[in-house]
């Protein structure tokens, strides 16, 4: 039933942006569907190979962005972009495996009686400059610094994150997200799609950012498997990467 449901939603639920001629969206939901189908398969997962993707390219699935980390270059943009035709309130579009990845996700959580909002997917350099003064403005730097990424070291700038909310907006943008349904389910099910969650509860110490259950990164499947196995682990434990609780002076 899953797989039906899955489908249905995936047909509709992404569409090329300007940028992206139409004939690039047929390659997404391939992928999406062949997620799901080996989600109910774990046996099926290959090997995992930590040297499999680059940490350091903004084009790689795996890269790392955190305050000791910038993109490279800052400014970076993601080459093709995918729009979401899904439940969202700002840009809801996504590098193609995230989209498909997040439409697969969305469908089976929905089959679950759960239903999803994206908040913020990608945003560029330029949106994220506004962010984070709005942010600096209203808390102060110390604060902001906690909440927002600065610009040209946000993982929402390479267009594999998604800020997720309720569909009742409930806890919205709120550690107590983590305590909903939706958040519930994220924590349970979220990995079998190919996403982590980015900045787990008690590691601001490591991440440098408070706890966001809302806040979710698409690594895909196998690496997303991997990490399942070892509860509350960030990226930056998972590989062996400096703490960053700072930006470098």
């Amino acid at each position: 039933m899953l797989r039906v449901v899955t489908a249905l939603f995936l047909v509709t639920a992404l569409s090329g942006c300007a940028a992206a001629p139409a004939s690039e969206i047929p390659a997404p939901i391939q992928s999406a569907k062949h997620e799901v189908i080996l989600a109910t398969q774990p046996k099926s997962v290959p090997l995992f190979d930590k040297t499999t993707f680059s940490l350091d390219a903004a084009d790689s699935p795996w890269v790392v962005a955190d305050k000791l980390r910038p993109l490279n270059p800052k400014k970076y943009k993601p080459a093709k972009l995918v729009t979401l035709k899904l439940p969202h309130r700002y840009d809801p579009r996504l590098r193609s495996n995230a989209a498909g990845a997040y439409a697969a996700m969305y469908a089976a959580a929905k089959a679950d009686g759960v239903s999803f909002v994206i908040l913020s997917a990608y945003r560029s350099y330029k949106t994220q400059v506004s962010v984070y003064n709005g942010w600096v403005e209203r808390l102060g730097k110390a604060k902001a610094d906690l909440q927002s990424a600065r610009p040209g070291f946000s993982e929402h700038q390479i267009g594999l994150s998604v800020d997720i909310a309720a569909g009742n907006g409930k806890c919205t943008i709120a550690a107590c997200f983590g305590t909903t349904p939706e958040g519930r389910w994220l924590t349970e099910h979220a990995w079998e799609y190919g996403w982590v969650l980015r900045y787990p509860k008690g590691k601001t110490h490591i991440t440098g950012y408070k706890y966001e259950p809302w806040h979710w990164r698409y690594v895909g499947r196998g690496l997303a498997a991997e990490i399942h196995k070892t509860p509350n682990i960030t990226l930056e434990e998972f590989f062996g990467l400096p703490a960053a609780p700072d930006y470098a002076k």
